[in-house]
Order: C-alpha cells, then sequence, then structure tokens
C-alpha cells in the first residue's frame, strides 16, 4: 500500500496519544439543551447562556423566552409547552464559574432529576461538566451542560447524529485526514461508533468508489486469521481446497478496516507491517508477494501502549497503523447528545413496526410520548455500552411499548437504568431549617454494620421514619445505601417498582392523591412512590 508521504522511523518505545483527540474538557459555556419535549422535533434544540459568563447578565427562562435553536441553524422558537408558566424561573452566574437556578413560588414546578426545586439550587462546574437535568411541568427535560461558544456546524454530518463538542471534533478530523492517503487508528470504548466513522472517511475520501471491506479481527480464529487476512493458496493447510484471495486484496483500490486490531496474533502484527511498508503481502502457502492498493483504517478499544509493554504488540506496527488519530468519547461525555440519538434510533425501530406517525403529534396538550422520568433515566444513565447500548435500549422500550400512548420500560429495565447513574447534582441557596426534635424520631447517634439489622428491626425504622429512607439510616445507624440493600433481601418489605400499576392507580384514588397517606398504605419509599405516580400520569 505505497504512500506518497515518507513515513517516520520505527522507534523503540510506543508513541504518546498527543495526536488523537481527548474528550472535551470543562471549559466552554453554559447551555441548556432539549432532551425531551412533547413536541419530539424540539429534541436536541439549544440555547446558549453566554450572558453568564460575559457579563453576569441572568437569563429568564420560561414558556416564552427566550428561543431555543438547533445548533448551527436558523430557525429558533421559545420552549412553548402550555404546562410551562410564563413566570420565568432564573439561571444567574454561581460560584467559581458554576450557575446558580433561582425558582420563584408561582414559577414552573422545577426537579432536578426527580428532587423539587425550592427556592434556588447551585450547580458547580464539574456538575455542569457531567451535565445536569432539569425537568419543567413534568413534560420538558433540558440538560444544563458546558459547550463549546463555537457553533457553526460543517456542510455535513457524516451520518454520525450528535451536536456535542466531542463528536463535532470527531467530524473535524474525518474532515481532515479523509483526502489523505494515510493509515488511521480510531480509539475509543466499546460501542462509541468507531465503524462508523471509518465508513465516513472511506465515503468522503478518493477511495469512494471502491470496495469497504470491515474486519473484526477479535472474531478471527487465530490459527487461520492469517489465511483469512492475506489469502491462501490451494492446499496450503487442512482443508485449503482452492486458492482464498483474503480480506486485504479484496479490498484492493478501496479500504480495509481493522476492528479490535490489538486482538491481532504476532503473526498476522509481522505481516500488517510489511503491508504497510511495502503494500505486499504474502499468501498463507505462497513463494512470491502480491502488490496492493490499500488504505488501512484500524479501530480499538484497548490500551494499545500497555500491550507493547506487555510484549503482546509491536510498538512499529502502532507507529504504522497511527498515521493519524481519532478518539471516540463516550456516551457519557455527551449527554447532550442522548436525546436525539435515542430519537433517531426510536425513528429507526417505529419506522420497522409501521408505527413511525407517533413521532408526529401536534396536540400541545397530549401527554408526552417520551414520558420525563424515563427521559431523566436514560440522561443519567453511565452507559457503559455507549451508543450501541442506548440503541438496543431503544429498540427494547419501542416493541416493548408497542400499542401504547406512551413509552414505558418493564421493572427489569427500571432497575438497569437506576443502577450506576449519577448523583443528584446540585445544593440548596438556602439549606432547609433542621425540623425540631420533636417532630422527628429519635436518630440513634452510634454506627453499626448493617449485617447487625434484623428485618423487623429495619420494617419498625421505616414505619417510625414515614418511610424517609435517609432517616431511617440515620435511626437505624447505618449508610443509606445500605438501606437500599437490606430492602432488597427483606421479603416483608416490597418496592416501588414491585406495586402493579393498579394498585398505586387505586390507591390514588382512594386517598385523594395525598402522597403520604398512599406512603403510609403502601409501605414504601415516598420518592420512589411519587416517580412511580408521576409515570402512570396520575399527577397531570
Amino acid at each position: 500500500m505505497p504512500t506518497k508521504q515518507p513515513l517516520p522511523a520505527d522507534m523503540s518505545t510506543p508513541p504518546g496519544r498527543d495526536q488523537g483527540r481527548q474528550t472535551p474538557s470543562v471549559r466552554g459555556v453554559p447551555a441548556l439543551t432539549v432532551v425531551a419535549h412533547p413536541q419530539l422535533q424540539r429534541v436536541g434544540d439549544q440555547l446558549l447562556l453566554e450572558s453568564l459568563v460575559t457579563d453576569g447578565r441572568p437569563v429568564p427562562l420560561s414558556r416564552n423566552a427566550p428561543d431555543f435553536a438547533r445548533p448551527g441553524g436558523l430557525l429558533s422558537m421559545p420552549l412553548g409547552d402550555p404546562f410551562i408558566s410564563r413566570t420565568p424561573i432564573q439561571l444567574e452566574p454561581g460560584l467559581r464559574g458554576g450557575v446558580r437556578l433561582q425558582v420563584p413560588e408561582d414559577a414552573t414546578q422545577v426537579r432536578v432529576a426527580w428532587e423539587p426545586v425550592t427556592g434556588g439550587r447551585d450547580f458547580s462546574p464539574e456538575e455542569l461538566a457531567l451535565g445536569v437535568p432539569l425537568v419543567l411541568a413534568d413534560r420538558v427535560v433540558l440538560l444544563l451542560h458546558r459547550t463549546s461558544p463555537t457553533q457553526a456546524t460543517g456542510p455535513e454530518d457524516l451520518g454520525i447524529v450528535g451536536q456535542g463538542e466531542g463528536i463535532r471534533q470527531v467530524r473535524d478530523d474525518i474532515a481532515r485526514v479523509a483526502d489523505l492517503n494515510v493509515p488511521v487508528l480510531i480509539r475509543g470504548e466499546t460501542g462509541t461508533g468507531k465503524e462508523l466513522v471509518a465508513r465516513a472517511i472511506h465515503e468522503r475520501g478518493p477511495r469512494r468508489a471502491g470496495p469497504f471491506v470491515s474486519v473484526n479481527l477479535g472474531a478471527l480464529a487465530k490459527e487461520l486469521a492469517a489465511a483469512e487476512l492475506f489469502g491462501a493458496q490451494r492446499g496450503a493447510y487442512t482443508g485449503a481446497t482452492k486458492d482464498r484471495e483474503g480480506f486485504v486484496r479484496s479490498a484492493h483500490g478501496g479500504t480495509l478496516f481493522l476492528d479490535e486490531v490489538g486482538e491481532a496474533p504476532p503473526e498476522v502484527q509481522v505481516a500488517l507491517l510489511r503491508v504497510l511498508e511495502t503494500g505486499e503481502v504474502f499468501p498463507v502457502g505462497g513463494h512470491e508477494p502480491v502488490r496492493v492498493d490499500v488504505r488501512l483504517v484500524s479501530a480499538t478499544d484497548a490500551d494499545l501502549e500497555a500491550r507493547i509493554q506487555e510484549r503482546l504488540f509491536k510498538a512499529p506496527l502502532l507507529h504504522r497503523l497511527a498515521g493519524f488519530e481519532i478518539q471516540m468519547p463516550p456516551l457519557r461525555t455527551r449527554r447532550e447528545d442522548i436525546g436525539p440519538l435515542f430519537l433517531h434510533f426510536a425513528r429507526q425501530e417505529l419506522e420497522a413496526t409501521g408505527e413511525a406517525g407517533r413521532l408526529s403529534s401536534s396536540e400541545p396538550r397530549t401527554q408526552p410520548w417520551l414520558p420525563a422520568a424515563l427521559a431523566v433515566r436514560l440522561v443519567r444513565y453511565a452507559w457503559p455500552g455507549n451508543v450501541r447500548q442506548l440503541r438496543n435500549v431503544a429498540r427494547q422500550l419501542v416493541i416493548g411499548s408497542r400499542g401504547t400512548p406512551r413509552l414505558r420500560a418493564d421493572p427489569r429495565l427500571e432497575q438497569t437504568l437506576d443502577a450506576d447513574v449519577l448523583p443528584v447534582p446540585g445544593s440548596p441557596v438556602d439549606a432547609p431549617t433542621p425540623p425540631a426534635a420533636s417532630d422527628t424520631p429519635e436518630v440513634k447517634a452510634s454506627r453499626r454494620k448493617p449485617a447487625e439489622v434484623a428485618e423487623q428491626e429495619l420494617l419498625e425504622a421505616l414505619r417510625a421514619c414515614s418511610w424517609d429512607l435517609k432517616a431511617t439510616a440515620d435511626w437505624l445507624g447505618i449508610p443509606r445505601p445500605s438501606v437500599y440493600v437490606l430492602i432488597d433481601k427483606s421479603s416483608l418489605i416490597r418496592t416501588a417498582r414491585d406495586l402493579s400499576a393498579e394498585e398505586i392507580t387505586r390507591c390514588f384514588h382512594e386517598c385523594g392523591g395525598d402522597l403520604d397517606q398512599m406512603v403510609q398504605r403502601l409501605e414504601v419509599s415516598k420518592r420512589a412512590l411519587q416517580r412511580r405516580v408521576r409515570e402512570l400520569g396520575l399527577d397531570a
């Protein structure tokens, strides 16, 4: 695979990663991005809060102002949902570059995740970097986060969904390298979309008319990997009854994408290095080299430098593969893209089931197809499987909600999305005065091991503390996470997710919607029950 550009001399030590692009920093300006909205075409719209940084002016937010727009777009409009109050909430400069949220008594109800905001709440720069989910009127979900003030987008999205800073950098890198005849190494966690980037490089480059051949080296049997890649002559090994061309030669004139390149066996690494240096392959069992003209794009989620230190990967091969590096950001660092990505995958599934019309409701007072509680779960989850996992969740939700007016998650999926989530961000501007001692049960001061708490003692403590889990933890002298564990293990105690929709609905009507009465009757956590009530649309 000859190239007109001189290649650097091999080095005995592995290269650093400064050629690649790292995940976005915490610099930038605060912004609000629409994660969920009854009018689904609004998902992805954004508002830059530049005045908080430039001159310290607060930004009022209400039903009718200010205008949100798609990044780089021209059309802008306010949130416009009729359930959002015309009385604005205020976003103000906070401490150390953070943001303060002020909610007047007569303004729209605002929740941070599922916790109501009373008065004001401060968000630190670190919390903004992770993303703060704000729920307005239990219908619209916004993500408060940081982004680059430069919002101009290129002429095309290259088939890659999202406008987060990290993914914009990936598009810029593709545009810089696509027309060059240099090898590209794409780094990133599993499921971040590395093959999608490889295809974009191919389709934007001069080899677009040639083949694009994708090979997962981790899926090839080690004893046959060389023959699969470089071809083999008849009789070269047992079962070789005819000549085999191999993936490299089948990509002649185009692009060869090698995924999981860190899994290449040693003999394959040597042969790949020869291809990169000379543009020649030796088929297994052959004696004459075969010329090939292939552009090589490779990808890995492995730490190749560490594998070099462990003598599992050859440093000269890494030098050749990494003519240019592209770093894929994990989904947890681009949470502003979760809403548009989810909607993209949901649209694909709905088109397959013939229900794409669900995404085009024009009735402003309709219940959101994507409930706010579910959208909050999506944006707070850590997504260890990244975009691939989000696509699978979108498919499961769409198929599992066929024939229903709104998306709904089954208890098992809820449990998955509730695990490994970010803590609820922010701190109250004015901390509430602690209640008088006579208003709360006496707290046991001594700390204990959770294993010392019997089931009956746990049940009695929950009842004494009105099913407030933090108060129960203090009462028992154990950490609050241990209370969750003990409840899950208990045969005497139910959780809110154990309750059927029929039982919650019946209790809601019998108690006149009084949540405290429902908690006492159903004997579950108030916060978890409140979440189930909202999901069932009973508090509308």
